[in-house]
């Protein structure tokens, strides 16, 4: 927003949430809208939320929930045609499920997103990381790119010091940037393994 680009967020499924007042706070989400300053519902930028920190289809299935995926579909819809771009982050990876066998990869082609590849920077990276390269390329799902992310707290080691630049050589595809632990930060925001992007629809 302040090089002026109207970018939205979207989280379809949160789980792990803390109730709060009768109410489960969805934390990925909020700060997500938080970094992007808009002014959308939490209800279209998180459809879905949940107090087990499961898979979301899991943690729909444990609290008798069923995760419709038109309704994830018409958030979406909604926010791209408010926004230029759209980022949606996931939940734990491509391959987790969202509802029965549903993953996140077929959300994902179903609406058409290029794959922003956000990676943890330590020891068993580089398999999680090239694994989700194949199985993307294998879907012919695009892929913009990937990023290592801080989530956490920790101090670099010499796996941390070589994985990117093995992940690099081996995918072939660009490393974009280390974004550093920052506490509430931007850094905390992307600490979901996938993102996409995608310009509003015209």
């Amino acid at each position: 927003m302040r090089r002026g680009v109207n970018v939205g967020v979207m989280k379809p499924a949160e789980t792990g949430c803390a109730m709060r007042a009768g109410r489960l706070i969805p934390r990925d989400a909020l700060r997500l809208i938080k970094a992007a300053k808009v002014r959308d519902s939490l209800s279209l930028v998180n459809p879905y939320r949940f107090k087990k920190p499961l898979a979301p289809a899991v943690a729909a299935a444990y609290e008798g929930v069923t995760i419709k995926a038109d309704m994830i579909y018409g958030a979406f819809q909604k926010l791209s045609s408010r926004h230029d771009f759209m980022i949606v982050e996931g939940a734990g990876g491509i391959m987790v499920p969202l509802q029965g066998k549903l993953m996140y990869l077929d959300l994902v082609n179903k609406l058409k997103l290029p794959v922003l590849i956000v990676a943890r920077p330590g020891l068993g990276t580089i398999n999680h990381t090239l694994l989700t390269v194949d199985v993307l390329r294998k879907n012919r799902t695009p892929i913009a790119g990937i990023v290592i992310n801080y989530a956490l707290d920790q101090k670099s080691g010499l796996a941390e010091k070589t994985s990117p630049a093995v992940i690099e050589k081996m995918s072939g595809i660009r490393i974009l940037g280390t974004i550093p632990h920052a506490s509430g930060g931007f850094g905390d925001v992307i600490g979901g393994f996938i993102q996409s992007i995608r310009p509003r629809a015209q």
